[in-house]
């Protein structure tokens, strides 16, 4: 990484782990808060997880159980793909990002992938801080692809050793 990142002590209480399918209707839950209008459901989880082993996900378990954060990568040949990665409200500013999007490049490194690419809202500081910090840099744009709103998607690349 490129930049610092103060942890927060709470972070250590969280442990990253595999998706299981009983965690899709948390995700699906924090999906609607954290995205409303992109938020996927239960059967989008479903259809993700069928992608597996091509598919790889986790998820940040808090120390009640609850999910605190998630992310997915899909390995495909010299070039994964960041599908999601996310932390909920109560976890922000914890350095969570860093540690699921960390795990994102270990994982598609370890896949072969030569390339991370993913795909962002031009609007939203914060990730594309997080991202920055683990090397990414924008390769095109995506204009008005995030509706309602006309947001342009940012598509960014991070080149693996």
């Amino acid at each position: 990484m490129s930049g610092v990142v103060d942890i927060d002590p709470r972070h250590d209480a969280l442990s990253v782990r595999e998706l299981r399918w009983t965690d899709l209707p948390a995700l699906a839950q924090a999906e609607r808060a954290l995205f409303a209008d992109d938020a996927w459901t239960e059967p989008t989880w479903w259809a993700e997880l069928a992608g597996r082993p091509r598919r790889d996900y986790v998820v940040a378990q808090a120390p009640d159980g609850g999910i605190a954060g998630y992310a997915g990568v899909d390995c495909a040949g010299d070039t994964a793909d960041v599908m999601t990665i996310a932390v909920c409200t109560a976890y922000r500013g914890m350095g969570l990002g860093d540690r699921l999007l960390g795990d994102l490049v270990a994982r598609a490194a370890a896949r072969g992938a030569q390339s991370l690419l993913l795909e962002v809202r031009a609007d939203n500081a914060p990730a594309l801080a997080l991202y920055a910090r683990h090397g990414f840099e924008q390769v095109s744009v995506r204009r008005r692809y995030y509706q309602p709103g006309d947001v342009d998607a940012l598509v960014l690349r991070r080149r693996l050793p």
